[in-house]
């Protein structure tokens, strides 16, 4: 069956409504309940209730929500409350944050066509573009946005913007005639589709699909066959918090025998398994992790961007590929006068002089052969159009006083057929017709040429000049239009046959240019060993020369077109993609397939883009990222983050926030697990050497719940810093527990735990058990609140300015150690937290073992620095 662009528009509308008459009322309901309302279907949103109950996934909450229920049925109802208040605190701080998010990205929202000019009955009505539907007759003028797919029937110099479809920056010159054979939906010239909008000139277009069964309709459903990524960091916790339960319920398994073996009651000996059990797993690891990312997005926020899931911002840390549309993202989405050819020389835009007559001649045909305005900021009409009149304002040449001194007594309108417009001015008293159009059009109408010695017969030397020119004006990726002029008679009405016999004045040529941030972008991307590729559906030519210029390409052959992918297979595609840096020319369907191909690679890919056909990529991509102002609102549903700015170089700060983000987060699990290694070293040496147990399951609760959460927050708090950019991303695989993790997290858990046994004998040598405990109680607690300043860095930073660069950290020990002490020396509290009230000498005995921590450690730093450095010189 023919596609309906390869038809006459009258066949089409024979063939949908079976006649070429617009739809009657009976018509317009029958086919508005066959085809439904002209809307894309929304995906189910989520409920608060159910986001707030997906936030107990977590394996290690699962463990802990076992805990509380086996604390309960035990009597140890103080351990059950703690867990699950601890664990529903974290469940409402991620709900929050979701449901945030989301209120933030609908307050960016739009609705792009309102509404749509429609025959109805031989009447012309305006309608909400919701009950458009197939058969309907749709109006369009320069800036109406089009609200559903259609044939043209009619066609007046209507160009397309279709940016939003296709990626293509510039406008589409549109037709009615029949295309011929399969194309490309950007080639189809006589179709229209929703979403897009026209820049300029006018038309008529018959609705062949709405909804749903339009290109955009298409590629949402797209949307809904690609499911999201997990991020690095969500894989990492999985795998953390399966295997530290394990290793913890085995260590637990191995003190509840012991304690058995010794004689010890059952009941008591397991109630303190499942009290250490809670102590050792860091069941304040989610909540921090969701704190911390939380202000992550915050700061983000402030850096003009919206996190809409919450890993999103850790995820972009670990990026090591981002796949980038060119158009809006890259570029600037808006076109630039670059270059002046005139009197035989190229000439920069900004550097022309206009006391020079030629120059100053093509500057003023630009401005008044041209159907664009700006008024008070407001720019209408096509992008090239727009770009010649915002030039003129450069140089105080405003298009209403140009055109007012020389007003337009008749005009060729453009034409896509013929490729050139023409108008009617008189100038320095000689009635005048100024012509534009393409250059290969012009030269063949051309006998002379205007230079700085005079006007001359145009030679085939001259036209030959001028075709190389064009040429690697082309090369270069710039759109390049030409200029002439013709004297005419006085009184003269203008016609097409006029457009022949002209005077060539030069050329202008256009660009749409890269962001002046985007080249340092690129540059920090490749220096934080981030691989930039740009992915558009722009023409090779074009993005092959923005990508020279920003630094993504080095050479041409590192660029390619969708249609070579293809032939290749998902195989053949992850060998191809490692070579290529620019695919131009791409469908929805391609991008998924770069993205995919990236990820079978072991990458972790961000993908960016402002347009619809950028939606299913982003929803593929490990990291998502939309445009705020540019982007269409289907891809920023599929994105994870939405820049509010369009820039891309916020990405780049939303890496290093990321990058320091994972930092942060991995010393708050070091400073954790640290501490709780060893408080569990300490009972596990007890239980061997027959002496009492060290600590109370109420001591226990109190180190997890107050003494090691506030550090813990506070550290995934810690300033960020720059030189997070000069790391590699870390591998795809690469689980937060290594070798090298797990050997600092033992030698400093066996110092902790080696200081709290000592305070354990000295108070024992009297013979006093409860003394032992409370002491070892306090020494604990305060070496894990001195320990959180050895887990800000992995070099030693003792006695520099960066320990104590952390306020809310300097705040969580002030805050920590009041607690303990005033549990310590308060005898009204002894009986709560079963201690004895300490002397002021076992108090500082106390301190002194535990500060004892901050130097032996930073030592052991100094020590594992030397020995990198001199592995590194081997």
């Amino acid at each position: 069956m023919s596609e309906y662009y390869q038809l006459p528009g009258k066949e089409v509308m024979r063939k949908v409504n079976g006649s070429e008459e617009p739809l009657t009322a009976g018509q317009i309901r029958e086919h508005q309940e066959k085809y439904g309302r002209n809307e894309l279907a929304e995906g189910k949103k989520e409920t608060i209730l159910h986001i707030f109950l997906g936030q107990y996934k977590d394996f290690l909450v699962m463990i802990l929500i076992a805990a509380a229920i086996v604390s309960g049925l035990l009597s140890d109802v103080e351990s059950a409350v703690v867990i699950l208040v601890v664990i529903t605190v974290n469940a409402v701080l991620g709900t929050l944050q979701t449901v945030k998010a989301e209120q933030s990205l609908d307050s960016l929202k739009k609705l792009s066509a309102p509404e749509a000019k429609v025959l109805r009955e031989g009447n012309l009505v305006q309608i909400p573009s919701a009950e458009v539907t197939v058969g309907d007759i749709v109006l369009l003028d320069a800036g109406d946005y089009i609200p559903a797919d259609g044939r043209l029937l009619e066609c007046a110099s209507l160009k397309v913007d279709e940016s939003a479809l296709t990626g293509e920056s510039l406008g589409v010159e549109k037709g009615t005639e029949p295309v011929t054979g399969e194309v490309p939906l950007g080639d189809r010239t006589n179709m229209v589709y929703s979403g897009c909008f026209a820049t300029y000139g006018r038309g008529t277009f018959f609705v062949t699909a709405v909804g749903m069964e339009t290109e955009v309709g298409k590629i949402a459903g797209l949307l809904n066959k690609t499911s999201e990524k997990q991020t690095p960091l969500q894989r990492n916790l999985d795998q953390f918090g399966k295997k530290l339960s394990i290793l913890i319920l085995a260590f637990c398994g191995i003190l509840f025998g012991i304690q058995v073996i010794r004689g010890g009651g059952v009941g008591d000996a397991f109630l303190f398994a499942v009290a250490l059990a809670v102590a050792a797993i860091p069941e304040a690891l989610s909540s921090i992790v969701t704190i911390v990312l939380s202000f992550g997005t915050q700061k983000m926020a402030r850096e003009h961007a919206i996190i809409r899931k919450l890993q999103a911002v850790e995820g972009l840390g670990s990026v090591s590929v981002i796949c980038s549309d060119k158009t809006g993202t890259l570029t600037q989405n808006r076109m630039k006068v670059e270059d002046y050819y005139v009197n035989g020389i190229r000439i920069r835009g900004e550097e022309i002089n206009l006391e020079d007559p030629q120059e100053s001649m093509l500057l003023l045909s630009s401005i008044l052969c041209n159907d664009a305005s700006n008024a008070d900021g407001t720019e209408i009409g096509d992008p090239t159009e727009i770009a010649l009149i915002n030039l003129g304002d450069r140089f105080g040449l405003h298009a209403s006083d140009v055109r007012e001194k020389y007003p337009r007594f008749g005009e060729n309108p453009f034409d896509s057929d013929r490729k050139l417009m023409s108008t009617q001015h008189v100038m320095e008293d000689r009635p005048t017709m100024l012509v534009k159009g393409a250059v290969d059009v012009l030269l063949d109408r051309m006998t002379y040429i205007q230079t700085k010695d005079g006007v001359h017969p145009m030679t085939d030397g001259d036209r030959e000049k001028i075709k190389n020119q064009n040429q690697e004006f082309s090369k270069e990726g710039l759109r390049v239009l030409g200029f002439a002029y013709k004297e005419i008679p006085p009184d003269h009405e203008l016609m097409l046959e006029d457009e022949h016999h002209l005077t060539f004045i030069g050329m202008i040529a256009m660009v749409d240019p890269p962001r002046e941030e985007s080249a340092e972008a690129v540059k920090e991307c490749r220096q934080a060993g981030i691989r930039p590729i740009m992915i558009t559906g722009d023409h090779k030519v074009t993005a092959t020369a923005i990508a020279k210029r920003i630094g993504i390409l080095k050479d041409e052959s590192e660029a390619c077109e969708g249609a070579e992918m293809d032939s290749l297979s998902d195989q053949e595609l992850r060998d191809f993609v490692e070579d290529i840096s620019v695919y131009a020319r791409v469908t929805p369907e391609h991008k998924i397939r770069i993205v995919r191909a990236w990820q079978e690679k072991g990458n972790i890919v961000s993908m960016t883009g402002d347009g619809v056909n950028d939606a299913p990529a982003l929803k593929q991509a490990d990291i998502g990222v939309a445009m705020g102002i540019t982007g269409s609102e289907v891809s920023k549903d599929a994105a994870s983050m939405v820049l509010t700015d369009d820039n891309f170089a916020t990405i780049i700060k939303a890496v290093e926030n990321g990058r320091n983000v994972y930092r942060n987060i991995k010393n708050s699990i070091r400073f954790l697990l640290s501490g709780n290694f060893g408080a569990i070293l300490a009972v596990l040496y007890a239980s061997v050497a027959a002496l009492p147990v060290p600590f109370a399951p109420v001591h226990l609760l109190f180190i997890n719940l107050l003494t090691d959460s506030l550090p813990a927050i506070a550290l995934g708090l810690e300033p960020h810093t720059k030189d997070v950019m000069e790391e590699k991303p870390r591998p795809v695989d690469e689980s937060i527990l290594t070798k090298e993790f797990l050997q600092k997290i033992g030698i400093e858990g066996l110092c902790i735990a080696v200081t709290t046994m000592a305070a354990f004998y000295i108070g024992y040598r009297s013979g006093n058990a409860l003394l032992a405990s409370s002491m070892a109680f306090g020494t604990l607690c305060t070496a894990r609140l001195v320990h959180g300043f050895n887990c800000k860095d992995d070099k030693p930073a003792a006695f520099s300015k960066k320990m104590w660069n952390n306020v809310y950290l300097l705040g969580a020990f002030a805050l920590g150690l009041c607690l303990i002490t005033a549990v310590l020396m308060i005898p009204a509290l002894k009986g709560v937290f079963k201690v004895q009230t300490l002397t002021w000498t076992q108090l500082l005995t106390v301190y002194g073992l535990a500060v004892l921590n901050l130097p032996v450690i930073q030592l052991i730093k100094w020590a594992w620095g030397k020995k990198e450095e001199k592995e590194v010189k081997k």
